[in-house]
């Protein structure tokens, strides 16, 4: 056996029982939001603050396949849309949705959120403050647990361990605030507040879980957000550096990122996050179509077994219009 696949079976197996642990009453702490490396591109996906931003329906989609060639891996496949909404004589809400599945080992977590957020302007930029109530859901393949012969952590009678397929519920809120200049936007965000808990059952009465909780949390996560746009003079081109800083308020994970736009078509640009990976990212929209791809090649021992992450985000924009004469009427997607 070579040392790459030695490595590949330990992160693999590491991953599988990271996944299959699932405590007593103290629960789980689930994986969490995912570190989108576009995240400039799904602003809604960690700031609810974000709806509304542009006069556009805007639709954004994206999957993130994570450590590839290392089995369960995280997948992760989200999907947006926001839109302004005014009121009176002056734009003044926005509202959206967001939906986000993501798979790690034996998980399968879901979310399913309602967004909207509150508009006005001071210190020459638009304000934003938004909340998001929400449904979370997860599962975990219990029929699916394997131990492998010689493992000194669990073992098959293992009574802490499901041996069926169980699942649960919870509501999930999260807030946001955004502040939004011509030429740079900043944002700070909590999602996940209450660290919502999920008991999970079976449904199916059986008695191997009989006494025992299975339970999971979605622990909170705090973000901030600065990207800015600095045009070139005498130039196509202009400049957007962004930074993510993440934090679960037990770790704490800096991202920055560099683009550079050729005449509002072409953008490509690299990034870093802080001991875990170097990305690359190029990106194209037209006639209000984005689509956008980035790679991300780790920096830790998960390089001896993974090639690193793909990543791709695409989206649609439906141009709203304000006037007085045609108020709230817009194209249809289906003829543009």
């Amino acid at each position: 056996m070579t040392f790459t696949t030695r490595i590949r079976n330990v992160l693999a197996a590491t991953l599988v029982a990271l996944a299959a642990v699932v405590a007593p009453p103290a629960g789980v702490r689930a994986q969490g939001d995912a570190m989108f490396t576009q995240y400039w591109a799904v602003p809604t996906y960690y700031n609810p603050a974000a709806t509304g931003t542009v006069d556009f329906i805007r639709i954004r989609g994206g999957a993130k396949l994570q450590w590839i060639g290392i089995d369960n891996a995280p997948r992760t496949f989200m999907g947006a849309a926001d839109m302004p909404v005014k009121l009176g004589k002056k734009q003044r809400i926005g509202v959206g949705v967001l939906f986000n599945q993501e798979s790690i080992g034996l998980y399968r977590n879901m979310g399913i959120n309602a967004q909207l957020s509150y508009k006005f302007r001071f210190l020459k930029g638009v304000w934003s403050v938004g909340v998001q109530p929400g449904f979370y859901n997860t599962k975990f393949k219990g029929s699916d647990v394997y131990i492998p012969e010689g493992d000194d952590f669990h073992q098959p009678d293992d009574p802490e361990l499901p041996t069926t397929d169980v699942s649960g519920n919870a509501f999930d809120i999260s807030a946001g605030l955004l502040y939004t200049h011509k030429y740079f936007s900043v944002g700070v965000s909590v999602l996940h507040i209450t660290e919502p808990q999920v008991t999970m059952d079976s449904g199916e009465g059986g008695n191997d879980a009989e006494g025992i909780e299975f339970q999971a949390v979605l622990p909170r996560q705090a973000y901030f957000t600065a990207e800015g746009n600095i045009p070139l003079r005498n130039s196509l081109f202009s400049l957007q550096p962004s930074l993510l800083l993440r934090t679960d308020f037990n770790t704490f994970t800096p991202e920055a990122t560099m683009r550079a736009t050729y005449n509002r078509f072409l953008s490509f640009g690299v990034g870093y996050r802080y001991k875990e990976a170097i990305s690359a990212m190029v990106a194209v929209e037209f006639k209000n179509f984005f689509l956008g791809y980035a790679y991300d090649y780790p920096l830790s021992a998960i390089n001896k077994a993974s090639s690193g992450s793909h990543e791709i985000v695409a989206g649609y924009m439906v141009k709203l219009n304000f006037g007085e004469k045609n108020k709230n009427k817009h194209r249809s997607i289906r003829i543009m």
